[in-house]
């Protein structure tokens, strides 16, 4: 970058000018700082070729130019939304604005979009007394390999003012949408926040919408959806500090069960709540699903790697003699990777554990009085969940919200039972203990005394390597997959790994930890501790070199779920 002056505006066009018609690397000519008159446009970084990845750019508007009002930093809350609602007007404008100009990318203007959900964002940064940051990607036009310096002129100097002006200035804004938007975040924080003292670990407001379109389209199902509305015995009234009292379905701590037939909205409203560890944007229909942050969903997981896992709550006696309180496998099956995922979590920190019967381990999750009589428990080393369940909560006070449709074993362990019933949930937790009474299932038990304490890893080294002096090369293709050095993680079963943008974080942290070697050494949880400290502290600008427009805000167990799949992990 050129020096750290601030040049006027009339120097980037006279740039434009000298450098039309030349090779596309005469671009570099224009990196650096320059002054216009409400912002500040940094070109941080241009592409060495219009088929390139796109230059990269930044504008600083000062906080009495944006104008935003006070009351939008009130709170941390406050401030990740307001980020949010100005990601989402700046990339939706760049798409506008953006049209071809040339070869490859030439004439691209783009902001790294928000989903459905709210969540802290590099794309645009927000305080109080510093003003705002948004940082974009521009394809730098060109015929062939040439610059257009009349069509760079028209895009830097006409199209990104007028972008700034749409999308960053209180003035261009609905006072009330943006005030929705930013209180909407807040409120659920709130709800979140009260989870713990109700003795709850998720929370289902009365009218939410929990149906999406598609699997493929997050956003509410916009026709037929049926109105969350919570049964009177399992309704509580949370508060929120911008809305009031609000009713809806309290789902305790313990062990909770939904059940009811397919398709009567079983796993959706497990989907529902898994992803309420995140806020999501007024008009979701999930705005006031709320659920405990030390949430985490688990499932079966069919040839993933496990390194040196303490399984032994779950299985033991293996063929050959294997250490299950040190199990490694390249290729685990479903009922190992399943515990496996679980003993991972409560090493994250989980509280709660959600899992649904449709992606569990069969073997895992039961084992019937008829299979115990015919299979003698010394012949079977697995002892599923349902005899883990209730010493979990009891032993380590960690929840459990299961869908099940087909093990009706699970009865005799739940403290509150959910009919699903055509999308309406009932409590049906009085009549579970009626059947449990009327059919006993003659199952043995299998868990022995406790749950036990598996005890934390110490990270010795990721096996993250790159060829030679060059550090390992990141690739992130969609929103389940990193490719790291020469790891490929399939992230697929992370469910709650919602964004594209938090899989590149994730893979950004994963590199702090061959960059900082002072973090080896440390148990699992410390190393966790340290980089969700790092982050607090700094933001996520802490996991780069450079600026990045394109991160997300994580969770420490979507990381460490990522730092688990290594298959070159080493751990004490």
């Amino acid at each position: 970058m050129r020096d750290q002056r601030t040049f006027k505006r009339g120097e980037l066009e006279a740039a434009l000018k000298r450098i039309d018609g030349k090779g596309y690397k005469a671009y570099k000519d224009i990196v650096g700082r320059y002054g216009f008159d409400q912002f500040t446009l940094s070109i941080d970084h241009v592409q060495g070729d219009p088929f390139g990845s796109p230059s990269r750019l930044r504008v600083f508007v000062p906080a009495g130019t944006a104008g935003f009002p006070d009351a939008c930093f009130d709170s941390e809350s406050r401030v990740t939304a307001l980020r949010d609602y100005l990601a989402r007007a700046f990339a939706a404008r760049a798409k506008q604005l953006a049209k071809p100009r040339g070869t490859g990318s030439s004439g691209l203007l783009a902001m790294d979009a928000p989903g459905q959900e709210i969540l802290e964002r590099t794309a645009v940064l927000a305080s109080r007394d510093g003003g705002i940051e948004a940082r974009f990607v521009a394809g730098l036009p060109a015929r062939g390999r040439s610059v257009l310096g009349r069509e760079a002129q028209q895009m830097l100097l006409q199209d990104v003012p007028q972008l700034v002006k749409d999308a960053l200035l209180a003035a261009a804004h609905d006072d009330a949408r943006l005030r929705d938007h930013v209180t909407s975040a807040e409120d659920a924080d709130a709800l979140r926040g009260q989870l713990r003292a109700r003795g709850l670990a998720a929370f289902v407001a009365d009218g939410a919408v929990l149906p999406r379109r598609s699997g493929i389209d997050d956003r509410p199902l916009a026709r037929g959806a049926v109105a969350f509305e919570a049964p009177d015995s399992l309704a509580v009234t949370l508060d929120r500090p911008n809305r009031g009292a609000i009713r809806g379905l309290g789902v305790p701590q313990g062990i909770t069960l939904i059940v009811g037939g397919g398709y009567h909205g079983k796993s959706t409203l497990l989907q529902a709540i898994e992803r309420g560890v995140y806020n999501h944007l007024p008009g979701d229909g999930r705005e006031w699903v709320v659920a405990d942050p030390a949430a985490v969903k688990v499932r079966a997981e069919d040839g993933r790697a496990v390194t040196h896992v303490d399984i032994s709550p779950f299985i033991q006696g293996l063929p050959g003699g294997r250490d299950t309180r040190r199990f490694a496998s390249e290729n685990a099956s479903g009922s190992t990777s399943q515990a496996a995922n679980i003993v991972e979590a409560l090493e994250a920190g989980a509280r709660v554990l959600m899992m649904d019967e449709d992606t569990s381990a069969t073997n895992f999750m039961i084992r019937d009085r008829r299979m115990q009589a015919l299979i003698a428990k010394d012949r079977e080393p697995i002892t599923p969940y349902i005899d883990k369940v209730r010493q979990l909560y009891d032993d380590l006070g960690v929840s459990t919200t299961l869908v099940i449709g087909g093990s009706g074993d699970y009865l005799d362990k739940a403290d509150t039972v959910i009919a699903m019933q055509d999308f309406r949930a009932h409590d049906v937790t009085d009549r579970a203990r009626e059947v449990v009474d009327a059919h006993r299932t003659e199952r043995a038990e299998e868990g022995g005394d406790s749950f036990g304490r598996p005890g934390a890893r110490t990270l010795e080294g990721t096996g993250i390597a790159g060829k030679g002096d060059k550090p390992p090369k990141i690739k992130v293709p969609h929103r389940k997959a990193i490719g790291i050095g020469q790891d490929d993680l399939d992230l697929g079963a992370v469910e709650q790994l919602v964004d594209e943008s938090q899989t590149r974080a994730v893979a950004e942290a994963l590199m702090r930890l061959t960059d900082d070697q002072g973090l080896h050494g440390q148990t699992v949880p410390q190393l966790l501790d340290a980089l969700e400290q790092e982050v607090a502290a700094r933001g996520l600008d802490a996991l780069t070199r450079t600026p990045r427009g394109d991160l997300a805000r994580f969770r420490r167990f979507e990381l460490a779920a990522a730092l688990n799949r290594l298959r070159a992990l080493k751990t004490g």
